[in-house]
This record gives C-alpha cells, structure tokens and sequence, in this order.
C-alpha cells in the first residue's frame, strides 16, 4: 500500500469519528466549580485580621502588637488600646503604668479575666482589681436570686385579680446596647455565661442581656475605659454578625487603634514536619542506630561461670586476697614469721628460750640457708607499704624456711 493511501485512510478515519462524536459533544456541558480550600494561613494565624480589616476600611488606622512596651502616644492623635489577649503575666508595676496613660487621655478596651473570689476578697485580675470590678458567672448570679425568693415570704394573692404577665425580652441571649438619639438598641452576641458587676458605681454606660451585664464603660480621667466579659463575638468567625462589628467600630471611632495579642505562629518543629517529614525521619533513624551502635558492648561476653568449678585453690586465693586487702601486707608476713617460730619450737624444744641471735643460727641449720637471710625475713618491718616485687620475694622466701622445717 502506497503512502498516499495510507494518508487517505487516515483522513476517511478521523472524519468519521469526529461526526460519529458529534452528538456526545453537543451534550457536554461547562460548568465552573468554587472549591473552599478554608481560611488562608494568615487567617489562621491571626483571630482578629477581619476585625483589623473592618476597621481600616472605615479609615480607622489599626496596629497589632504582641507585648505591651511602648504605650502608643496620644498628645497628637486620640489613641484605643484593645487589650484582646491574655494578660495573665501582667505585674503592677504595668497596670499602674497603663492606668496613667488612660488617665492622661487614652481609651482602654480590655477584655476581664478572673472570677471574683468572695473568701479572698480580689478576682487575681491587676486590672480588674484595680478598678473594682467584679466578675461572676451568670449560673451563679441565678442561684443567688433562687435563694432570695426561697428566703422571702410569698404574699398572699386573692383569687379575683387577674395573672400580670411580664412582657418578654426579644432575643434575651443578645447583649442590648442603647446610644443617645436612638430609639432601637444594637444587638451583640456576647458570651451569656459570664457577667460584670459595679458595686461602687463607677460605670456610666453598659450593656445587658437578658440576665447578665456584659460591657462596662467608666470615665478615668481624661481617658475612658470599656470592660467587656469576652471579645470573641471579634473573631474572624462572628464579627459578621449582629451589630459585632458597629460595636467595634462604635468604641474605636476618631481614633487610633492598638491591638495587643498573641499571634498564633508554627514553632520550627511543627514547619519542619510540615514541608520536609523525610528529613526529620531520616535524621530520627540515624540518632537511633548511633545511639544503638554507642550502647552496645565492645569486645566478647564473659561466660557465666559453671557452679560445679570451684576449687579449693580459688577458696585459699580468694582468702588471701581478702586478708591482704583488709589487713595489709605486714600481717600476712607476721603470719608467716609466726608459724615459722611454732614449727621450729616443734622440732628444737627449748627454741623460744634461745636469743634471737641463736635462733637465727638454729634456723639457718635446720633449713640449710645463710644466717644474715633468716634474720633479714624474721626481723620485724616498719609498716611502710613494700613493692608487689619486694612482698612476693618476701612470701616466697619465707614459705621456703617454713617448708624446710
């Protein structure tokens, strides 16, 4: 077959699939498709980066800071400082420190930390303490008013007059805030459970729920301060909701903000794990085995030795090294000056009566060695410490004379 055949063939073939395909692909259709992948990282990171959104788009500068070491400065500019994370490790020199700066014009917005201990009389809150707030939980605040009915006597009621029902509270877990000139209240998703209380009346304006009190606002000097219960209703998840955001902007409003809070960040181990696990489980397994090859044994086990080996040499050698080991030298070698005298009196009767002089020569007679070494071995040693030769010569020479006799 020719080449232009082949080429023809080809042709007629591809012709025909694409008009016998028509029909399918008249069918498809194009659709796009939006997959929510979630929050980017800096979302993650950062709780509040909608709220700090919402506020420059209403043309409030807004900056984050993650300790409190520079108060911001309000001689020029009227300055908020939002107090929105913990501020467990704050010391009083801080708080006495933070309350001038309002004192001399500041705006404060925090966020109350403790409970208000009665036994002790303080919450442990600097801030809170200092400013005489108190706050409880609203459960309690509901077993307190429990208590008080149960302790009042209940009038009696006369059957003719009619029941009086309360009018209800629309939406009684809002926290309701009414502003001058305004006939409907702002509705906030505060946190119910919790509830601040004034005992001295120090506040001018607040906000209630249904059953608790949830923002506190108090003139400090020329500065103002704002208590709230929680600030989670400004979080990336909820500020969209209700009046959240008006409330930020309402106590932000002419002014600059500082946000202090701690950014969420990955630590180095948790970034290393996420972008190179191979890595760290390659260099996991080599500090395994190098520390396997470091605890092993270099060179042969000992076997363990056979019960039925025991020897009376060992017996003998073990004593030996324990009499020289608790005793010295000095007394292994008066033991064996000892015992050479007894088996000398043994064989000569009357040898302890003899001078020493004698019984070196009587010695010397009976073992067949020179007089001047007898009296060497059997004189008495100053207890000096002797040289393992000059002790083994000693033992050696002495276990000969007591041999010999």
């Amino acid at each position: 077959m020719s080449r232009r055949l082949w080429v023809l063939t080809a042709a007629v073939v591809l012709v025909g699939l694409v008009v016998a395909s028509m029909p399918l692909i008249k069918r498809l259709e194009h659709y796009q498709e939006v997959v929510d992948q979630g929050p980017s990282p800096e979302v993650r990171a950062n709780a509040y980066l909608a709220a700090q959104t919402f506020l420059r788009q209403r043309g409030i500068s807004v900056k984050a800071i993650q300790a409190l070491n520079n108060l911001p400065e309000s001689s020029q500019q009227a300055q908020t400082l939002m107090l929105l994370d913990t501020r467990e490790k704050m010391t009083p020199a801080q708080v006495t420190r933070l309350l001038s700066w309002v004192r001399a014009g500041g705006r404060l917005v925090f966020v109350a930390e403790q409970l208000w201990d009665e036994k002790k009389g303080r919450s442990g809150d600097l801030l809170l303490d200092q400013l005489q707030i108190h706050q409880f939980l609203t459960r309690d605040l509901r077993e307190q008013d429990r208590r008080r009915e149960r302790e009042q006597i209940k009038p009696v009621i006369p059957l003719s007059t009619p029941d009086i029902e309360a009018p209800k509270t629309p939406w009684p877990e809002l926290t309701r805030l009414y502003v001058q000139n305004e006939n409907d209240p702002a509705y906030m998703s505060f946190d119910p459970a919790f509830h601040l209380d004034d005992p001295q009346d120090h506040a001018q304006s607040w906000a209630n729920s249904a059953d608790a009190t949830h923002l506190l606002q108090m003139v400090y000097g020329n500065g103002l301060i704002t208590i709230l219960t929680d600030a989670d209703l400004w979080k990336t998840r909820t500020i969209g909701k209700y009046d959240n955001a008006w409330l930020l902007w309402y106590l932000s409003q002419d002014s600059a903000v500082t946000m202090l809070l701690r950014t969420d960040h990955d630590d180095l181990f948790a970034l290393l794990w996420k972008y190179f696990p191979q890595a760290l489980l390659a260099l996991a397994l080599c500090l395994g085995a190098g520390l396997w090859h470091a605890g092993t044994r270099q060179g042969p086990m000992h076997p363990v030795p056979s019960r039925a080996r025991r020897q009376l040499s060992e017996h003998l050698r073990a004593n030996a090294d324990f009499l020289l080991r608790r005793k010295g030298q000095h007394a292994l070698l008066r033991a064996l000056q000892q015992d050479i005298v007894r088996r000398a009196r043994q064989r000569h009767p009357g040898f302890e009566t003899l001078p020493v002089t004698e019984q070196w020569q009587m010695l010397g007679r009976m073992t067949r060695q020179p007089t001047s070494d007898v009296g060497q071995a059997l004189r008495p040693r100053l207890e000096e410490r002797l040289s393992s030769t000059e002790f083994t010569r000693q033992v050696a020479y002495l276990q000969t004379l007591r041999n010999a006799l």
